[in-house]
């Protein structure tokens, strides 16, 4: 059964939806089973898989508003054993619709139910806020990777980020955990991102990933080409980091069981 992560963090800019395209990719690279949702209304994730997003005929709005099955939505195989579930604008209205939806809060999950056999990995794009959307994505994981950026403000918001999903693990999923913090554009020559690093590692009660994300240039071109990292520059610092995060996102689903 697949083990579902949400990367979530209420603060743009963060380098969340590069971390899902480049993670997803590198565990499928690994031999997983790997499936992508975009549940974010920009619609990045699916683009930087080289997606149209307005050619899709069924996305995520779709299976959420239970007008389409997730096989009538899923795209097989955009990259080497990975499936994606696209998005567009349209999503960002689904909040209204949903509004006065019975058990809204779990519609996510069971769209998923039946094909978390399908898959090892099931790695769900967040939004930016902490939306129905995201609450959705909260409920139906097993766990959260946050991507954190390597600057100052580096911890606001993501109190109220952890507050939300021990709100969530308290009344909706008991079962969520955090699976890890991860930082992103790392600067090894700024003070400022070795800072950070130590302060956070220092003061976080949860676990925090030993791999570092660079400031990359590769990693900055891969999403307008359509390209995950690891097929745009495979041997680039890029690459080989979100090859190490992805063994240590494997080493922890193994742990999990």
């Amino acid at each position: 059964m697949a083990r579902i992560l949400a990367v979530a963090n209420q603060k743009g800019g963060v380098g969340k939806t590069t971390t899902v395209i480049n993670l997803g990719a590198c565990l499928a690279e690994a031999g997983k089973r790997v499936l992508v949702i975009d549940l974010d209304p920009q619609g990045n994730t699916t683009s930087g898989f080289g997606v149209d997003k307005e050619a899709a005929e069924n996305n995520i709005y779709d299976i959420l508003l239970g007008e389409a099955s997730f096989d009538e939505a899923v795209q097989r195989e955009v990259y080497p054993k990975l499936d994606l579930v696209a998005s567009d604008v349209e999503l960002s209205g689904a909040e209204i619709e949903l509004i006065n939806r019975e058990h809204k809060e779990y519609i996510l999950r069971d769209a998923l139910a039946p094909v978390r056999d399908k898959y090892d990995f099931i790695l769900i794009d967040c939004p930016p806020a902490l939306s129905m959307l995201t609450v959705n994505a909260l409920t139906t994981a097993d766990a959260v990777l946050v991507p954190i950026q390597c600057e100052y403000y580096a911890l606001e918001g993501l109190s109220q980020l952890m507050y939300t999903i021990n709100l969530v693990k308290e009344r909706l999923n008991p079962e969520l955990t955090i699976d890890g913090i991860v930082f992103t554009m790392f600067d090894g020559r700024n003070n400022l991102s070795l800072q950070v690093v130590r302060n956070v590692r220092d003061n976080l009660q949860e676990h925090v990933y030993k791999t570092l994300i660079p400031r990359n240039v590769r990693l900055a071109e891969a999403p307008s080409y359509g390209m995950p990292i690891c097929a745009y520059e495979p041997k680039s610092t890029g690459a080989e980091s979100y090859r190490m995060l992805a063994k240590e996102v494997i080493r922890n689903a193994r742990k999990s069981k």
